[in-house]
């Protein structure tokens, strides 16, 4: 297992033990993290577990695919440059320590 930190709209940090494979939305909802909704159960169909990543792990990441990115034009908070869908991002070992943040609704 590896772990995956977890920054929420509060600033409070929580650093979640992952499987690879699993994706970041899983380890979320496993974890009980607030803010990862996850309505679709990881379909890439609701953006309710938008999450931004830190710019040095997203450049690790596949690229964003299309209909990810057009689904972010959907999220409850602002979309950022490293915005993406918790549910399309496979957790590996590249993303251990990674820092991925939950941005606040406006």
């Amino acid at each position: 297992m590896t772990e995956i930190i977890f920054i929420l709209p509060s600033g409070e940090e929580r650093t979640c033990a992952g499987r690879e494979g699993l994706s970041v939305m899983e380890i979320a909802l496993q974890n009980s993290v607030p803010g990862i909704i996850a309505e679709c159960n990881g379909a890439a169909a609701c953006a309710t577990c938008h999450v931004v990543i830190d710019p040095a792990t997203a450049d690790m990441l596949e690229p964003i695919s299309e209909h990810e990115n057009d689904m972010l034009d959907f999220t409850t908070s602002v979309r950022r440059p490293t915005s993406r869908l918790s549910c399309q991002i496979k957790f590996d070992v590249r993303l251990f320590g990674a820092r991925v943040e939950i941005p606040a609704e406006v």
